[in-house]
């Protein structure tokens, strides 16, 4: 079956019929969710087209089907997104080339000059590219690791500093997995993020679990309640920036409310991150 079947199936299955005006025939009924016929009589084409779509033997579809279907299985903003990326996937680099990137000069220069806040760089992978040093006080030396485990994603699942330090890391984990599916989805064919995927699959029962759920998410800000082994607890507002220099990289910004106690201790962390570099 095709990601776009996966897709579809996974919201058909999820989807009760009383939500879209239909009356839940049969006791119990014999599948979960509605129909394929069902889904089709509501996104006004026909079951074998849709059924077509849903087994993977069509893989693409207008605007006017994925509209309709969208519209059948009541999905979010960026799930009809991901149905649009699924169904017209845009032309990515597969090759190894991809992966291979130097950061913009003025990228560095604006993380340099944001001495007050953590501040990392990530690809549409999410692997960091760059980072200040309020972040690595924030965190660790990213250096310390090989550049192929340099990854938000794989770090907050495999890398116990970082999941340890999370005291909402079911919150986190979920909203990152839902990024993380929209990701590989806009990078279909990418080899390094299909790896990235099939490692997180075998090695972390959470993240397979998070995975089957095929949950969609494009969200921007968040919030992160760390544990900070000097700083203590935090609470720091996590924001997703895009870089004028490089559409294709992402500011990712921690802030905390002006005021607060987090921002006091995150002036803190900064204080011991310059007395370690004296």
């Amino acid at each position: 079956m095709s990601k776009l079947g996966e897709f579809l199936k996974a919201k058909r299955a999820a989807t009760a019929p009383e939500s879209v005006g239909l009356r839940a025939v049969g006791n119990p009924r014999r599948v979960s969710g509605l129909r394929r016929e069902e889904v089709a009589q509501l996104a006004a084409m026909s079951v074998d087209h849709y059924t077509r779509l849903e087994q993977g033997r069509v893989t693409t579809a207008s605007d006017s089907v994925l509209n309709g279907i969208a519209t059948a299985l009541r999905l979010t903003e960026a799930e009809r997104t991901y149905l649009g990326v699924l169904a017209q996937p845009p032309a990515r680099c597969p090759g190894p080339a991809c992966a291979d990137r130097s950061v913009h000069p003025l990228v560095h220069d604006l993380i340099g000059a944001m001495r007050d806040v953590p501040v990392l760089v990530i690809d549409p992978r999410g692997d960091i590219v760059a980072w200040n040093e309020l972040a690595v006080a924030l965190y660790f030396d990213f250096a310390e690791l090989p550049p192929p485990e340099r990854n938000m994603v794989r770090m907050l699942f495999l890398e116990p500093r970082v999941r340890g330090m999370h005291r909402n890391w079911d919150e986190v984990a979920t909203a990152t997995v839902a990024r993380t599916r929209m990701s590989a989805g806009q990078l279909a064919g990418d080899r390094r993020m299909a790896e990235l995927v099939a490692e997180l699959l075998a090695a972390d029962p959470e993240f397979r679990r998070l995975w089957g759920g095929h949950q969609v998410l494009a969200n921007d800000t968040f919030q992160k309640l760390f544990d900070h082994p000097v700083a203590g607890p935090l609470v720091l507002d996590w924001q997703a920036l895009a870089v004028a220099a490089d559409p294709d990289l992402t500011l990712i910004v921690f802030t905390a409310p002006a005021g607060s106690a987090s921002a006091d201790s995150l002036r803190m962390l900064g204080s011991w991150s310059l007395s370690r570099e004296v």
